[in-house]
């Protein structure tokens, strides 16, 4: 809903202005589909040429998030809470029960209570991957951490390719518009014979082009690069969120201070309170009795 009220200020502010001081449309209007055929499609073309197909559908995904905000919300930082508890609590009461779980997450009755969880590769890789590397007997909590972390830097970097990837068409616009403006002039030297006032509309029809590509750049592909990084960070603190319950159960914490030390690190507006993880706890605890 942001992006869609920002987008809307900026057309009306900018467009208002302009017929405010007396601009026509007219030139505008008859130059646009040309002038965003030419910046468009060569922008989406070397995005196509510079990017892998992974990295563009990554990109995909991530302008959808723009208008759909984060995937994790409030709920599913309680949930993965949950979850982290009832593995820790598991995996301290018998390793070998915690075994059948970890290597069949899909079958796992613990996972499978959370399904939006479940579905999440990322997460469930981590989860697993982690607690292998415990019961193979990483005593020194370090090793386990420096490994987490590692393999969080790695998913982070690789969740933020269609930021990456939006900034660079971002960069490139403007030039596009002086190419698409150029070409403009080369059609209006073309036509030099023609009266000051035909002259005149072609010239600000070859202007637009210019316009477009720093008005595409600057307020839309460059603010959108920037909200999909901001999204993706936030995204990225669920995952943290397993490193922290993990790391303190191997240092001998209980399962409910692993998860308090969890929950502290949440970002603030997804936290849950503590007397609601404690009384969703109490539910998990009733399940399995």
């Amino acid at each position: 809903m942001g992006a869609l009220i920002g987008i809307a200020i900026t057309l009306a502010m900018v467009f208002g202005g302009y017929t405010i001081a007396g601009g026509k449309f007219s030139i505008i209007l008859k130059s646009l589909p040309y002038e965003m055929m030419m910046i468009g499609g060569a922008a989406l073309g070397s995005f196509v040429v510079a990017n892998s197909f992974g990295v563009i559908k990554h990109t995909g995904g991530d302008l959808m998030k723009i208008f759909t905000g984060a995937r994790w919300k409030k709920k599913d930082y309680q949930d993965l809470l949950c979850l982290m508890f009832s593995l820790v609590r598991t995996a301290k009461e018998s390793p070998v029960a915690i075994e059948e779980h970890i290597e069949n997450p899909e079958g796992s009755s613990l996972f499978q209570e959370y399904p939006k969880i479940a579905k999440d590769k990322a997460a469930v890789e981590l989860i697993c991957d982690t607690m292998r590397s415990m019961i193979m007997n990483f005593d020194n909590p370090h090793q386990v951490e420096e490994l987490l972390e590692k393999q969080l830097e790695a998913m982070h970097h690789e969740n933020m390719h269609g930021a990456h990837a939006l900034q660079k068409v971002a960069d490139a616009l403007p030039a596009l518009g002086i190419v698409a403006a150029v070409l403009g002039v080369i059609k209006t030297m073309a036509s030099i014979d023609k009266p000051p006032e035909v002259l005149g509309q072609m010239i600000g029809g070859a202007l637009v082009g210019t316009f477009l590509g720093v008005f595409l750049s600057y307020s839309i592909v460059g603010p959108f690069a920037d909200k999909v990084r901001e999204i993706n960070d936030e995204e990225h603190h669920f995952y943290t969120l397993i490193r922290e319950a993990l790391v303190a159960s191997l240092n001998k914490h209980t399962p409910q201070l692993c998860v308090e030390v969890a929950r502290r690190n949440a970002p603030h507006k997804h936290r849950p309170s503590f007397s609601e993880v404690e009384e969703a706890l109490r539910e998990v605890q009733k399940r399995a009795a």
